[in-house]
């Protein structure tokens, strides 16, 4: 495998056809998409659809089928052996279609997860999704991007490289343009940038050598292709209740042989009650939903812009119960202007000029003016200050060509602050922006009209005191300032001269109000982390009704987590808005949070949140501003960096849970109704029971469409009004199995009501037809299990209102439903492999009636509270 980091750069950058300073074109860029396909990385080639299909069939629910269909061709039931192979394959079929819909969905959602990258393309910096990058392109990486493609280094500023990913070295590398001898290996070529590493700090400006597959990465991941994924706890929890169903019905076959053994004997019939039995136990609708469910809600997510990278995560988002956030773009609307510009001399004259230059060359964004407006590329605080020298007349490209950049101290949330060293006529200019306090400290002269003076304790005293004023109107404070005479390798930040103050307005985002208080409605906490002044903290979070008091902590005064005592720990917890905080600190903030019993989502937006992301319980990664290493290890990514999203997430990861309970719910009660009646009607050697074929239409019809309406339900307008739920409680509570119960024997009891009614009442002294009480049976059954959707719905809010009753897909799944049993009658093959006869309309009405009872009788209960199936 050829090597790069050896060749000269020149002789690469002829061999690629590439230019230093324009990067290819953009026509060039797309034809060799052609030549070298997209930078994708394939860790599995996807599941064929042949074996999505064979799937369908390896679990210990159709192996019971299958054992059920053999026995039932070992007695020559050909008919029923046929039908149970034929729902089989029918549910596989469905089954198949669902999981190759889900495979697409997640398919598109990786997609809509994917990072862009910075390109140089006919000379301007731009953004590319990383897979249109080819060999050849300039890329342009700063702190906090993934690096997308093997890269040859062009030029670096105090550039470090995290490759514990390709290389297991945990320290950050430096990296250098130098070139180096052959034979190195990967760990040391420090001039090579590898696919998915990531920057740690300074900048670089790299050669693209190798996308996709070729890359060093790619390597690997032929390694790995193949592998199989684990099952989320969801579906551990389905496979649960899947076992406990045949627990259950092995323990039926016993009893029912222990006592036919007793009464009459008959082996023939008593295998043939056991495989009704089995077919019974088997709620054929169950993964086919599960899937679905998810499937559809994570899509639902993502039509509201927020990316669920993780199943997993679909499950712990209902119970989250604190979001840590940032405030800057997440609660505001990320519109940063300059409003208020206070020199040190509060004059126009010198100050005014040296802070339009600070602005501009303190700054690695850029803006593009068109007719359609302003484009902005970078962080929104540095396009702000952009264009604010763009409204005062400042020509941007221009200035910056006549203060060519030779060094920079990029910005990081420890220093909170970024230097910039410009050559000009042969000397060196510095410009610094940061927070005001750190800026400050840093200065020991300041601009008095065209003179430079000593800057005293007092003069720092009073620009602090405006500071804090500007920040406590809710103001956003910068602090600018520049050293003349310079030295190309001084230190940056030391002996600068004080410019003045940028105050910037981030106003609260419109729909953070309503968010707010629904997250209070629904037992959320909500904190504000913020790196700003504690009085802009205060200020924002007052408005939004986080801090009723101004118990604000500030960074500085936040111990390690190792040194905090229990008094300490509950003050963390009972406050609400956090300061001028470092990564280090929210990793800490998560860490006692999570100790409290807490679920905790935390945003993150840089490099350094990354370690907080990943304790979270969900980690938020921001999709406009956030760095790629923060949406690499996130669970899921807001792509509008609204707060309003987070909690549109959590309302639908409520109603995906709530779903599937309802549908599980509506499932179980349904088949231990069918196995009631078998029971039943077997223990009290009955001669109308139900046959196994009979059976899987029975489930045919109730199985799958009713529950597929419940499991994409829009949720109860409740959803949001009660406690978190606990991720790591079962699926179904003790109270909810009792429901369970409860259910299934009132729709038995009301599927034999019916029987005892037409045989006694309807048809009393007629002779005894036990294939019309057959009928009446398997009908009423099938009647009130249908009804029996409508049970489903909160007893929280009207009947008629409920999300059950104005849910359309429920009454269309009735209709058809309706439709397929009634249909059955008019085919004279299906009607006679069902035992099926023409019924007087009085039997229907009783079939009728005592599916209503059954209704009635469960709606009475549950508002009487006797029966609980809701959290």
């Amino acid at each position: 495998m050829r090597s790069f980091h050896n060749i000269p750069l020149p002789i690469l950058i002829t061999e690629y056809g590439s230019n230093v300073q324009k990067g290819l074109s953009t026509a060039e860029a797309e034809s060799r998409i052609g030549q070298y396909g997209n930078n994708t990385i394939q860790l599995d080639k996807g599941k064929h659809p042949l074996k999505i299909f064979l799937l369908q069939f390896n679990n210990l629910m159709v192996y019971l089928l299958f054992f059920a269909a053999g026995m039932s061709f070992w007695f020559n039931e050909h008919l029923d052996a046929t039908a149970i192979l034929l729902v089989i394959f029918v549910n596989a079929a469905i089954g198949f279609w669902m999981e190759l819909q889900a495979e697409r969905s997640m398919n598109a959602l990786k997609k809509m997860a994917s990072v862009p990258s910075k390109v140089i393309r006919d000379g301007k910096l731009i953004e590319v999704a990383s897979e249109e990058l080819v060999p050849g392109d300039l890329v342009f990486v700063e702190a906090g991007d993934m690096i997308t493609a093997d890269a040859r280094v062009i030029s670096a500023t105090q550039l470090s490289v995290n490759e514990s990913s390709l290389t297991g070295e945990a320290m950050p590398v430096e990296k250098i343009a130098t070139e180096l001898v052959e034979g190195i290996s990967l760990a040391d070529r420090t001039n090579m940038l590898h696919k998915g590493t990531f920057v740690t700090s300074g900048n670089a400006t790299a050669l693209v050598v190798a996308t996709g597959m070729h890359s060093e990465l790619g390597k690997i991941a032929h390694l790995v292709q193949g592998a199989e994924q684990s099952a989320t706890p969801l579906e551990k929890k389905l496979q649960v209740f899947s076992r406990k169903l045949i627990y259950i019905t092995v323990a039926l076959v016993v009893l029912i042989f222990i006592v036919g053994m007793f009464t009459h004997g008959d082996y023939v019939e008593l295998l043939e009650t056991s495989i009704a039995l089995a077919v019974a136990a088997i709620p054929e609708g169950l993964p086919i939903v599960a899937t679905l469910a998810l499937a559809q809600g994570m899509m639902k997510m993502a039509r509201h812009k927020v990316v669920v990278k993780k199943l997993s995560a679909v499950e712990t988002l209902g119970g989250t119960t604190i979001i840590c956030t940032d405030k800057t773009g997440t609660l505001t609307q990320n519109k940063i202007e300059v409003t208020d510009v206070i020199t040190a001399d509060e004059s126009t004259g010198k100050s005014k000029q040296i802070m339009q230059q600070i602005a501009v060359l303190c700054n690695t964004a850029s803006i593009q003016i068109s007719e359609n407006g302003i484009k902005e590329v970078g962080d929104p605080l540095e396009t702000g200050l952009l264009k604010y020298a763009y409204k005062n007349g400042e020509n941007i490209e221009q200035l910056r060509q006549q203060f060519s950049k030779v060094g920079e101290i990029p910005f990081s949330s420890e220093t909170k602050m970024m230097a910039t060293v410009h050559g000009i006529n042969s000397s060196f200019i510095v410009y610094a922006k940061g927070a005001a306090e750190e800026i400050l400290n840093q200065c020991t002269h300041i601009l008095i009209g065209s003179e430079i003076q000593l800057m005293n304790k007092e003069a720092k005293g009073h620009w602090k005191i405006k500071s804090e004023q500007l920040a406590e109107a809710g103001l956003r404070v910068i602090a600018g300032a520049y050293k003349e005479n310079a030295s190309q390798h001084s230190l940056l930040t030391n002996d600068l001269i004080f410019a003045g103050l940028y105050g910037m307005m981030d106003p609260p985002a419109s729909d953070v109000f309503d968010a707010i208080n629904e997250c209070k409605e629904a037992g959320i906490k909500v904190v504000m982390i913020t790196g700003d002044h504690p009085a802009t903290a205060n200020y924002i979070a007052h408005q939004l009704g986080l801090a009723e008091h101004n118990n604000t902590i500030v960074g500085k005064n936040m111990k390690p987590f190792d040194q905090l005592n229990e008094q300490e720990k509950q003050l963390w917890l009972n406050t609400s808005v956090f300061a001028r905080v470092t990564p280090a600190h929210k990793l800490d903030l998560v860490t006692v949070l999570q100790e409290k019993g807490n679920i905790v989502g935390m945003t993150g937006d840089g490099v350094n949140d990354a370690p907080a992301l990943k304790k979270a319980d969900i980690g938020i990664a921001m999709g406009m501003r956030g760095t790629q290493v923060a949406q690499e290890v996130s669970d899921m990514i807001l792509k509008d960096d609204k707060f309003s999203s987070i909690v549109h997430a959590i309302k639908q990861g409520r109603v995906i849970f709530n779903n599937i309970q309802k549908f599980v719910i509506y499932l179980l009660s349904c088949n231990l109704s069918e196995l009631f009646v078998v029971s039943l009607a077997a223990l009290s050697n009955l001669h109308f029971q139900l046959i196994p074929i009979q059976i899987l239409y029975i489930n045919l019809i109730t199985d799958v469409l009713p529950a597929l309406a419940l499991g994409v339900s829009n949720g109860s307008p409740l959803v949001m009004k009660h406690q978190p739920r606990n991720p790591a409680a079962p699926l179904l509570k003790t109270k909810q199995w009792y429901a369970v119960w409860i259910y299934a024997a009132i729709i038995s009891i009301s599927t034999l009501g019916a029987v005892l009614f037409s045989h006694f009442v309807l048809h009393s002294g007629e002779r005894f037809d036990p294939k019309l009480c057959n009928n009446i049976l398997f009908l009423t059954l099938i009647v009130c299990q249908l009804f029996h959707v409508f049970n489903m719905a909160s007893v929280k809010i009207s009947f008629f209102k409920s999300e059950v009753i104005i849910n359309k897909f429920v009454w269309y799944a009735l209709a058809l439903s309706g439709i397929i049993m009634v249909s059955v009658f008019f085919i004279p093959p299906a009607r006679e492999a069902l035992i099926l006869q023409q019924l007087k309309w009085s039997d229907w009405v009783a079939v009728a009636i005592s599916a209503l009872i059954s209704l009635l009788s469960i709606q009475i209960l549950k508002r009487m509270n006797l029966i609980q199936d809701e959290d």
